[in-house]
């Protein structure tokens, strides 16, 4: 069905419905995303303080058959909080609605409305002396109810899972302005189809998450942090293996660096202090979360004497406080910044079973070798088999002197990543950057029965159209 501009009839209609502060103009920075790859358009901003100022909005944009982009921190890297094309849509901000509603310390629960940041989260799960696990760089700005609707990943899903594994109930308003009131606290609840699951990862185009009752868990009573340098990518999966015999459940993160991350650094951001003089070719980051009665030091001492002997470590150094290990992490955290200093040809978020990653960077590598002139910076979630496969330009060139190869590239990574039985898209999801990958790479019935999920929900076609599932 065909849509209608967000014109000045429908925002007058708006005005009529929600509170004066609600509706508002639109601002720049709601037409941007991180990557510069689209610039977004938007005929009225709506940011209502209460879910049910969101069914009003949601409602008048049903009537009217006007387009719902909701917008979180906007900070998602697949163009799923823009809209450049069609009819003006209503941009949806939940950032008002940013209450922490409720902790339940001896549940290990929160309840949280979607505009509060992941940050937020987690200072109130600290409050309560209770971990938020979910971890990115971009907590500070990053609103739970977009990690949500991308089912974010970020450092500890070794451990502790994505978003969607994190999540308990969800408040949410549905495409016809109905309210779903699923703010379950139950760990068991088999009563039919799973809801939930389904608004979890569908980028706004099922409907809108207005809070979400999320899973805390004990704070491990020892953390440590360390990096081991490591010869390969297959040396650093026998390390995650022993370590995981050692420790059992208690790695909370194991990320895989390459050199090329490193000299970005230095390049791009020469005040973030590195832990080697001379970059290693390969190196992981480890953080361990202990129980009482476990020392990190002394399993570090124990992991590096093992490793070492099998020949998997070469170098290694072991935080010996909260500021070393902070120092470290810094790096980790600071390479998506560098890569974007230096300004991609084709960035790949993929994921693989563990047994085939080492193949795929060896192979990959190889054919972009015979490919182009590149520059490659492999790293990533090495525990749960997700990487950022990023390719670059060589030094000294730039994106523009590569014409079409950008795509060439692309599914070069892409056609190899699902060969081996991965996949495309790991964390960032799909948005509108690769909804046409979704359509290329997908088991057609799976695609059919998505687009009937789709149709079924949102029949008017108004929830963020283009994302996920390409026009």
């Amino acid at each position: 069905m065909s849509l209608t501009p967000a014109n000045e009839a429908f925002i007058a209609t708006l005005k009529a419905h929600l509170p004066d502060k609600a509706v508002r103009p639109v601002a720049e920075r709601y037409l941007e995303e991180p990557r510069g790859k689209w610039h977004g358009q938007a005929g009225v901003l709506v940011a209502p303080d209460t879910v049910e100022g969101v069914a009003a909005a949601v409602r008048c944009a049903a009537e009217a058959r006007v387009a719902v982009v909701p917008y979180g921190g906007g900070t998602g890297l697949v163009g799923a909080q823009v809209m450049s094309n069609g009819p003006l849509p209503m941009l949806l901000s939940l950032e008002r609605l940013n209450s922490i509603r409720a902790v339940y310390p001896e549940e290990n629960v929160i309840v949280a409305e979607a505009g509060a940041t992941l940050q937020t989260v987690q200072d109130a799960a600290l409050a309560a002396d209770r971990l938020f696990a979910l971890s990115i760089a971009s907590k500070g700005t990053a609103q739970i109810g977009g990690n949500l609707a991308t089912n974010a990943g970020g450092l500890n899903v070794l451990r502790y899972g994505n978003a969607r594994d994190l999540c308990l109930g969800l408040e949410a308003v549905l495409p016809n302005g109905n309210i779903w009131h699923g703010l379950t606290r139950l760990r068991k609840d088999n009563t039919g189809y799973d809801l939930r699951n389904l608004l979890v990862g569908s980028e706004g185009t099922l409907g809108v998450i207005t809070a979400a009752a999320l899973k805390l868990s004990p704070r491990p009573a020892r953390s440590g942090t360390a990096v081991f340098v490591v010869p390969d990518p297959a040396a650093a999966l026998s390390l995650l293996s022993m370590l995981r015999a050692q420790v059992g459940e208690s790695v909370s993160a194991f990320e895989l660096v390459h050199r090329q991350g490193l000299e970005f650094l230095t390049e791009k951001l020469p005040h973030v202090r590195q832990m080697f003089d001379t970059p290693p070719e390969w190196m992981v980051l480890i953080e361990l979360g202990l129980p009482r009665g476990l020392d990190p030091q002394a399993e570090f001492e124990s992991l590096f004497a093992e490793a070492a002997e099998a020949g998997l470590v070469t170098d290694g150094l072991i935080a010996q406080n909260e500021a070393q290990a902070a120092a470290f992490w810094e790096v980790r955290e600071t390479i998506p910044e560098a890569n974007r200093l230096v300004g991609g040809l084709s960035s790949h978020d993929i994921s693989l079973p563990l047994s085939v990653l080492a193949e795929f960077i060896e192979t990959a590598g190889k054919a972009l070798a015979k490919h182009g002139e590149y520059r490659v910076n492999c790293f990533g979630h090495l525990g749960d088999g997700n990487l950022h496969y990023n390719v670059y330009p060589a030094f000294g060139k730039t994106r523009a002197d590569y014409g079409s190869e950008a795509l060439e590239v692309a599914d070069l990574v892409h056609d190899l990543a699902v060969k081996l039985g991965g996949s495309f898209s790991a964390e960032h999801g799909v948005g509108r950057l690769k909804a046409h990958e979704l359509e290329r790479y997908a088991d057609p019935t799976r695609l059919a029965a998505l687009r009937a999920i789709k149709s079924a929900l949102d029949p008017l076609g108004i929830m963020n159209p283009g994302a996920v599932l390409p026009l």
